[in-house]
């Protein structure tokens, strides 16, 4: 799905392309390539011990948001993958619902990364992912 020269694609057709994210819960609020912001509902079923929302949902989260912002701004014809991700949590969820939101730090011709900041509903920051993303050319990709 590379980038449209003409209109952009809305946060559903995003989320669509991202058939895991969608699946994991996750909503895409906002797309834009300066700023892409979704979020994760606390449920059991996503809980580790104690009832506290898993490490690896909230990575998702932020892994699918940051995706979307770096993908945005890509070259037309571009694809991306992630490279490298990490992520520091500051304190646990046990209820209400976690907002990504996701804005690049840098935009070169051979990467992007993306800085993602996840808050819960007291808008406490409840983690931060850095992720950095390679730029996949049409014609790279052709050859892979």
């Amino acid at each position: 799905m590379p980038p449209s020269e003409t209109a952009a694609p809305s946060p559903a057709d995003l989320l669509a392309a991202m058939p895991f994210a969608a699946h994991a819960g996750i909503e895409l609020h906002e797309a834009t390539p300066d700023r892409a912001v979704g979020s994760l509902s606390w449920t059991p079923d996503a809980c580790t011990a104690g009832g506290i929302l898993h490490g690896g949902a909230l990575m998702t989260l932020a892994d699918s948001v940051g995706a979307v912002c770096a993908y945005l701004n890509l070259p037309p014809g571009a694809a991306t993958s992630t490279v490298e991700s990490k992520t520091n949590f500051m304190r646990g969820v046990a209820s209400g619902r976690v907002q990504a939101t996701a804005r690049p730090l840098h935009v070169g011709g051979t990467l992007v990364v993306v800085q993602t900041d996840l808050r819960d509903d007291k808008d406490r920051l409840v983690g931060q992912t850095t992720q950095t993303q390679i730029v996949l050319a049409a014609k790279d990709r052709a050859t892979n």
